[in-house]
């Protein structure tokens, strides 16, 4: 049995549940940094040699990678499942440093197509893998809170960019001797991204753990959670999953929902600043905050939904959703307030979205091939990737050549996302438990219980000579691991804190 192996990982019944989320942190913390790539464009577009199409051909690096993400994770979802947190996040761990650093060789030489290659592709399957391999695992040990398991660990993949966005800039003005020579310093970066990325993984890959078979929360009586409406009491497969409605409504109500927060999230900075006039640091501040609502939506809206529901949860997201955007065409070039308020509220539903979605799906097939079901859903997103900034470009660029300006050259694309959301709306509205025809053999799912037990069982034995230091180094790991976390949220948190006070003061 390999240390890597998913029995190899179940972990003593008397085991801390709370040693696990700083595991599932560290990966989404890390490939994160996908959403701050927007900080590399410059310097990418300088070091290349480009002129005013360089935003365009860097801007597919980003586009490459999070398709690559849905691609990855519908196809790797069952095989996530399979192979155990573990495995797949050393998988995960290992395209994505590696996508660093082939992209530093092609920076280094000049390139291009090793970065759409490094990190586009490579980086890209580790962004799937990595995105749904600590998620089932935390649902497993959150059995009782299911959306907070969800909200903790992909608030992270939120986080990742509050951390990753002023670390970079500071890397690249670092290695390349100032603020005006960040081109200079790209290369350096990358490599040390890439280590630091390397340490952060493996430690989290060494921390993960899944729960023993006969473990439970203290107090937690399954028959109860399961009494809750939408909440299926059987467990459905990946590939039975695809052939119920449920599935394809709610891969409707996640891309509706990711269309409209790339709807605000892709001109955030450009809207601002031709509707109000503020200066672009003004307008950075006004970014900063709406990557901190998109991350604190991540973790509040999906806890929310333990209480009051997944079901009702998004008839806030897409209803209140799509209210919000009609009040912000009809009103919002009038007031600052009001459009920052209500586009920080959006983006909040944006990542509340992304966080709830997996506990939906746990809720709607069980918890058997969760985070298989889960990759496939994730096509939703790669779809909406695309299709959200091409329509409001296309809408602007059609705007600007009719002669419109400011406030005028996206209050069009606002009406259209709010419609968007109704179509999200309707769909989640249709949404009813899954019928018991779908239900996998009762039998095949507990054989995989059982080996899970005996697996447990086996490895009870091997511990018995080494329990004291082995559970020593892995305490001392996880330790290390949440300090190392915390601080660096912190970290984002202040410097967002900092460049969105520009909002305020110019």
């Amino acid at each position: 049995m390999s240390v890597l192996d998913r029995e190899a990982i179940i972990a003593p019944v008397s085991f801390n549940r709370w040693l696990i989320p700083p595991a599932a942190l560290a990966i989404h913390l890390s490939i994160g940094q996908a959403y701050a790539f927007s900080v590399f464009k410059n310097p990418l577009a300088e070091h290349f040699g480009m002129g005013e199409g360089g935003d365009v051909a860097i801007g597919w690096i980003f586009s490459l990678a999070i398709a690559m993400l849905g691609i990855s994770s519908a196809i790797g979802g069952t095989w996530v499942e399979r192979a155990g947190p573990r495995k797949s996040m050393v998988v995960a761990g290992t395209f994505w440093v590696v996508g660093f650093f082939v992209s530093t060789i092609g920076i280094s030489t000049g390139q291009l197509w090793l970065v759409y290659v490094g990190y586009g592709v490579i980086g890209g399957i580790g962004l799937g893998i990595g995105y749904i391999s600590p998620v089932s695992t935390l649902m497993k040990w959150f059995p009782d809170r299911p959306g907070l398991a969800t909200g903790l660990a992909i608030m992270g993949f939120g986080g990742g960019a509050l951390i990753a966005s002023p670390a970079s800039n500071a890397l690249m003005s670092f290695y390349g001797g100032g603020p005006d020579n960040l081109a200079d310093g790209i290369t350096m970066t990358f490599l040390t991204l890439a280590v630091l990325y390397l340490v952060v993984i493996a430690m989290g890959a060494f921390v993960i753990r899944l729960p023993h078979p006969d473990w439970k929360p203290q107090g937690f009586d399954p028959e109860k959670a399961t009494a809750k409406p939408m909440q299926t009491t059987g467990s459905v497969s990946a590939n039975q999953a695809l052939k119920t409605p449920q599935f394809w409504f709610l891969w409707v109500v996640l891309f509706t929902n990711v269309t409209a927060g790339i709807g605000i999230l892709e001109s955030a900075s450009p809207m601002v600043q031709s509707s109000f006039g503020i200066t672009a640091v003004a307008a950075g501040g006004y970014v900063g905050l709406l990557s901190l609502t998109n991350m604190g939506g991540r973790f509040v809206w999906s806890t929310v939904s333990d209480y009051i529901g997944r079901k009702n949860i998004y008839l806030v997201y897409l209803g209140v959703g799509a209210g919000l955007y009609v009040l912000i065409a009809s009103l919002g070039s009038q007031s600052l307030a009001l459009f920052v308020v209500s586009t920080l509220i959006i983006l909040s539903f944006y990542g509340g979205g992304f966080s709830t979605v997996p506990a939906y799906l746990k809720d709607l097939f069980g918890v058997y091939q969760v985070g298989a079901i889960h990759g496939r859903l994730l096509t939703a997103w790669s779809a909406a990737g695309v299709a959200g900034p091409l329509l409001v470009n296309s809408i602007v660029e059609s705007s600007r050549t009719g002669g419109g300006e400011g406030f005028e050259l996206y209050r069009l694309s606002l009406f259209i996302m709010a419609g968007i959301l109704g179509v999200g709306l309707i769909s989640n509205i249709l949404i009813r438990p899954v019928s018991e025809k779908h239900f996998a053999d009762p039998a095949m799912v507990s054989q995989r219980r059982e080996a899970d037990r005996q697996a447990a069982s086996e490895a009870a034995g091997t511990r018995e000579q080494s329990t004291a230091s082995a559970g020593g180094v892995h305490r001392t790991v996880a330790i290390v691991l949440t300090v190392f976390v915390v601080a660096s949220l912190l970290y984002g948190l202040t410097e967002t804190a900092i460049r969105a006070a520009a909002l305020f003061i110019g």
